[in-house]
């Protein structure tokens, strides 16, 4: 069932279970959850969706003034929660997104219950004593780089993102999800990504939350995922056995069942 254009909404699974929102990272679209639902469909309403400006998404709705800070990716989530009427959701956000989620669920708490954080980062740029993985200069290049040539950005990243350099077709997929959006938004999603410091909003979360990180991750070392399990009241953090940035892709398995062992041990 596909619900509106704007996001390219699907929702699958078991109508009578909790829904479960699955939201992708930046330069990804909801594909990337493809070995994830199976794992949910039998006992969990499953919502997928594509953030403005990427996937099957409606390119008409791209605004660069929205889309140039969180709040307006954030602002996604709400409006599809609302569409659903979504209740005590649990909100399952892949690196950017994880930060998105928390977002959201401060915006709407009644339609967010519990949050996942799959490899997340609320701030990449290292700071007084804070690891997150890049110095300032760093990310200029970065964007630099992707701002001056795209295709050719993504070509060289999307290896280095994912990991798995005995697996290239892992780094493919994620070139090839890279190429297909279009460099101007994933201009604006980028620098909205890389330049964001979502620190402070960690510590208003109140629901339960799993954290999930990997033993090897350029994007976010295990530093961050120790600040985010810190900085969340009760949370709890898990090491994948995997490394890169996309376990839902390269370490499938490992990812699905922490995953649903914490479902299983929600009210």
């Amino acid at each position: 069932m596909h619900i509106g254009r704007r996001n390219n909404v699907t929702v699958t699974g078991n109508p009578q279970g909790r829904t479960v929102v699955l939201a992708h990272g930046f330069g990804c679209d909801q594909n990337m959850w493809r070995l994830t639902v199976p794992a949910l469909v039998e006992n969990y309403r499953i919502v997928l969706f594509d953030y403005v400006g990427s996937g099957g998404s409606d390119p008409s709705a791209f605004s660069e003034n929205r889309y140039a800070s969180l709040d307006g990716y954030a602002r996604d989530v709400v409006e599809i929660g609302e569409a659903l009427d979504l209740r005590d959701a649990v909100f399952v956000g892949h690196s950017v997104s994880a930060m998105i989620g928390v977002l959201a669920a401060g915006m709407v708490p009644e339609r967010i219950g519990a949050l996942v954080m799959v490899a997340p980062s609320p701030r990449y740029i290292d700071d007084d004593g804070y690891r997150g993985g890049f110095s300032a200069e760093d990310i200029d290049e970065l964007l630099a780089s992707l701002e001056s040539n795209y295709l050719g950005w993504s070509a060289a990243m999307a290896p280095v993102i994912m990991g798995n350099a005995e697996r290239p077709e892992l780094g493919d997929e994620l070139k090839n999800s890279f190429c297909a959006t279009d460099p101007d938004m994933a201009r604006v999603f980028a620098r909205t990504t890389f330049l964001s410091d979502s620190r402070d909003d960690l510590k208003s979360v109140t629901v339960p939350t799993l954290v999930l990180e990997c033993t090897q991750d350029v994007i976010a070392p295990r530093e961050v995922g120790a600040f985010v399990q810190r900085a969340i009241p009760g949370s709890k953090l898990v090491t994948l056995d995997a490394t890169g940035h996309c376990p839902h892709l390269s370490a499938p398995r490992a990812t699905n069942e922490a995953i649903t062992d914490f479902l299983a041990g929600l009210r």
